[in-house]
């Protein structure tokens, strides 16, 4: 099981750092194997071969807009069919995650698993100052938890699936450790 954290964002445009923060976070704690947790900031590009890789399972963290409240959290398995490799363009100066996925396409790379744990921003742009406001700031240790839980439930699952024997021609599971 190979699962990638990906922390997406810019520093310097106030919420837009969740991502980067929360990956922060999660690289001093504990982590089963097999869990890799990058701060990638705006560097689509190292995202791209980080996702050519092939993780079973990806987990992005960003600042995600959707109109809420700020510092409300969202958990998102977007539709990874939409990443046309044709459409959008791409810019190695900044992170723009749907068009980080269309290169992975266009690579002829395979995204097997996405799910996105974004937390509404109160501001994202240059006007902002450094740093994380209020809302936003104290979403972070939830989204850490939100996201060691998916680990969790993906691992345990995976070694769930591992014990699983067939025998013969009954192909009920049988869940007996090996």
């Amino acid at each position: 099981m190979h699962i990638l954290v990906a922390g997406v964002g810019n520093i310097f445009l106030g919420d837009d750092a969740f991502g980067v923060e929360v990956a922060r976070r999660m690289a001093r704690r504990p982590l089963p194997e097999g869990v890799r947790v990058v701060d990638f900031g705006i560097r689509g590009y190292d995202l791209a071969y980080a996702l050519m890789d092939g993780p079973d399972l990806t987990i992005l963290v960003d600042a995600v807009p959707r109109g809420g409240v700020p510092g409300t959290l969202y958990t998102i398995e977007p539709d990874l069919t939409e990443a046309d490799p044709a459409g959008g363009t791409f810019s190695g100066h900044g992170m723009n995650p749907m068009n980080v996925f269309r290169l992975v396409r266009a690579m002829e790379g395979r995204m097997k698993r996405l799910v996105v744990v974004g937390c509404e921003p109160m501001a994202v742009d240059e006007d902002s100052a450094l740093g994380l406001s209020p809302p936003v700031r104290r979403a972070v240790d939830e989204a850490v938890r939100v996201v060691e839980s998916i680990i969790e439930k993906e691992v345990t699952h995976s070694r769930a699936f591992d014990r699983i024997e067939y025998r013969g021609g009954d192909h009920r599971g049988v869940a007996e450790p090996r």
